[in-house]
């Protein structure tokens, strides 16, 4: 019997576009040795959504399509939940809580849905995880901001060389559920509500510090406007504002395309690319200017995870 590797996405039906440009990438390189079990938790997409998205399935890929019962009321629409300053989604937290809503795997692997895959995901599930609670790539979409760089360092206690993204992540599912990992993001988040501009991803690097295995940054490589572009990516990532579906000339752009035009969303696609219009692209330099600002305010705040950690009130996980 083929082992199963099993994947996770979460998304609701604004990204069911780019999802199945991603589905698409990783069936095209999955081996036929193993079964690959690929669970959707999603909140508000319709029937048509999912039957598109289940004509990619093959013999050894199927997709499990699971909506988010746990609808998560302590998360609230607060300034410091915002992902980038200006979108709150409910979807970027439900990479905590899947240990728990999963017991039946102890291993797994989490991708975010702005991705494309360029070789098999087996390869990123066999890495040996030891007693690390995740494995993960550093953040090079901001390694080259000076004002990010001292916000993770100074906010979440991180430096940018072990500050990993949370978008690709190969997850430690037992033994988060063991130290009850979602309970305690809970506790922290409902007690000292920390300012963040990165939520779940700070609250991963903050409280998993030191619990964290390093991988290559081919497993999560982001556009860097050409600072820093591998070769051979095994997973890109289109982190941020860096969507080939909003701007020209973006990084590994041709990876998504490769999937996209042959995608039964491309025309969804293609319009949010022509209506993506030059006042919206300042849209974004805005939000980005905003964002850079307030991290920078973060780092003087009275309290941070640094603060709580290092003085003792609480302990990481």
């Amino acid at each position: 019997m083929n082992k199963i590797i099993p994947i996770f996405f979460a998304i609701d039906a604004n990204y069911a576009p780019y999802l199945s440009v991603a589905l698409a990438s990783l069936i095209e390189h999955a081996s036929k040795d193993y079964n690959y079990e690929i669970n959707i938790v999603y909140e508000s997409i319709t029937d048509d959504i999912i039957k598109k998205l289940r004509t990619l399935e093959t013999e050894n890929v199927k997709l499990i399509f699971t909506e988010m019962q746990n609808k998560l009321e302590d998360i609230t629409n607060r300034r410091e939940n915002l992902l980038r300053t200006d979108m709150f989604t409910l979807t970027i937290y439900y990479r905590i809580f899947l240990p728990l809503m999963f017991s039946e795997y102890d291993k797994a692997i989490y991708l975010d849905s702005d991705i494309v895959i360029n070789g098999d995901i087996k390869d990123l599930y066999n890495i040996d995880l030891k007693d690390n609670l995740f494995a993960g790539c550093n953040d090079i979409s901001c390694q080259d901001n000076e004002i990010l760089c001292n916000y993770f360092k100074m906010n979440a206690g991180v430096t940018i060389d072990k500050y990993i993204n949370s978008g690709v992540l190969l997850m430690n599912m037992k033994k988060l559920r063991e130290l009850k990992f979602e309970s305690h993001f809970l506790y922290l988040l409902n007690k000292y509500h920390f300012d963040t501009v990165c939520p779940d991803q700070d609250y991963i690097n903050a409280m998993a510090y030191g619990k964290i295995l390093l991988l290559p940054n081919v497993w999560d490589a982001m556009p860097t406007n050409g600072s820093l572009v591998f070769d051979d990516p095994k997973i890109i990532h289109y982190n941020l504002f860096s969507k080939p579906w909003h701007y020209d000339n973006v990084d590994y752009e041709e990876y998504f395309w490769k999937y996209a035009n042959k995608s039964l969303f491309k025309e969804e696609i293609l319009k949010e690319k022509n209506k993506f219009t030059k006042e919206k692209q300042e849209e974004d330099i805005k939000v980005l200017d905003d964002l850079i600002e307030r991290a920078n305010q973060i780092t003087q705040n009275a309290v941070t995870f640094k603060k709580v950690f290092e003085c003792g009130l609480e302990e990481r996980i």
